[in-house]
């Protein structure tokens, strides 16, 4: 029963778009909150976090919905690009923490 409800939104990578609905909602209440909160850049420390996981999220909807293998590529660069962005910022960030202390 589960089966037949699930196997379309897989075998047709809809999953993979309620997902990224998913992620854009969690970001945009980060953003909303995060002001709020008294955590102004946290929005911005996170969201290097947040296109890197929706850029996978869009490469492996892109294979599933059988794009051009440069597609394909382009989105893991992108990836890998936000990746390398969120380590140096934590790099950053970790190496100012530790010459405060």
């Amino acid at each position: 029963m589960m089966n037949d409800w699930f196997a379309p939104l897989f075998a047709s990578g809809t999953i993979i778009d309620f997902i990224l609905l998913l992620v854009a909602a969690e970001a945009a209440l980060l953003a909303w909150l995060a002001p709020r909160g008294g955590r102004p850049r946290l929005f911005a420390r996170i969201a290097p976090t947040l296109v890197s996981g929706a850029l996978l999220l869009v490469t492996v909807r892109a294979a599933l919905a059988g794009l051009w293998w440069g597609w394909i590529a382009l989105f893991l660069t992108l990836a890998l690009v936000s990746h390398s962005i969120d380590l140096a910022l934590r790099w950053h960030n970790e190496a100012s923490t530790t010459s405060r202390n």
